[in-house]
């Protein structure tokens, strides 16, 4: 079983949902201390101009080491009309903006204020969307105990260990976080994916890479990005 732990990100860009294709369980690790300015709660899209700017959910006040199951959204904000209104210029070129508009109102419709659940509903929104499995469990709801305090490596494979997963799979991004030499003597193989390359045409903006999956699917159609997401697959496969 090949096994990948991340932290919910918001509408992350294409290479976590290559992450998602490449794994038959993806850990959603939300016992995790929340990171300032990281992808937790925020992400990229262009900019009706040029560039890109920020869509962002807005929290509560939380301290430093909150955990993400813990942190909660800042309702009392009108951050989701603020989000629909900022995507309104790909209806001008973009070929996909209404299913996707619709696709985003699915995501946003869930009213709770766990920044946690929200950001999976929008990972089970798209991965349904573009046609891949995403099985998945959540870290604080599986009764798995790891030692938390000795880095990545040891979670990843003391989880890995209670859940019977042979493979290990992350982002080129964390390589450096893993000991190798540790994954091989536990007889687990560590993978590091590659990095990605999707280029496409956005006509009348400057395509810019790693943006969110919010960009990628206004521009290609579900079909498209998956077939993309397979032949990546069949390239680390050989």
């Amino acid at each position: 079983m090949k096994l990948a732990i991340m932290q919910p990100y918001f509408f992350p860009y294409i290479g976590y949902f290559d992450l998602i294709h490449q794994t038959d369980l993806w850990v959603v690790y939300d016992t995790g201390q929340y990171i300032k300015h990281g992808w937790v709660n925020r992400n990229r899209i262009l900019h009706p101009r040029e560039g890109w700017w920020y869509v962002i959910v807005p929290l509560k006040h939380h301290h430093f080491t909150t955990p993400i199951r813990e942190v909660r959204i800042a309702e009392d904000r009108p951050w989701r009309q603020k989000l629909l209104g900022q995507i309104q210029h790909y209806g001008r070129k973009a070929p996909f903006f209404p299913v996707v508009r619709d696709l985003l109102h699915a995501c946003l419709h869930d009213t709770s204020e766990s920044l946690s659940r929200l950001n999976v509903r929008c990972l089970e929104e798209v991965t349904r969307y573009l046609g891949i499995p995403f099985q998945h469990s959540t870290f604080s709801e599986m009764g798995v105990h790891v030692d938390q305090t000795d880095g990545p490596t040891s979670i990843a494979l003391q989880t890995a260990r209670a859940l019977g997963a042979t493979e290990y799979v992350n982002r080129p991004g964390g390589a450096h976080l893993f000991d190798p030499r540790r994954f091989e003597e536990a007889g687990i193989t560590l993978t590091i994916q590659g990095p990605v390359d999707f280029v496409y045409d956005c006509d009348g903006y400057q395509f810019q890479p790693n943006l969110s999956i919010i960009d990628v699917m206004m521009w290609n159609p579900p079909d498209e990005i998956r077939r993309y997401l397979v032949s990546r697959q069949e390239k680390e496969q050989t």
